[in-house]
């Protein structure tokens, strides 16, 4: 669980159960329920960017 909440792995933004199975030793399925059981989303990203289009209030208006 600490590693989830306080690392990232190589090359991605965010853990996967397959990338966390291989870094534990535990099952993907195993992973899984620790992640329900402790709410953990480690997929949602907690913080938000504003597009950088400049027709991008056109495109969210209409």
């Amino acid at each position: 669980m600490v590693t989830t909440l306080e690392q990232t792995p190589r090359n991605a933004t965010h853990w996967s159960r397959t990338s966390m199975a291989k870094r534990s030793g535990l099952s993907k399925s195993t992973i899984g329920r620790i992640w329900r059981d402790f709410g953990l989303k480690p997929h949602r990203a907690d913080t938000f960017k504003l597009s950088t289009d400049p027709q991008f209030i056109e495109k969210v208006v209409v």
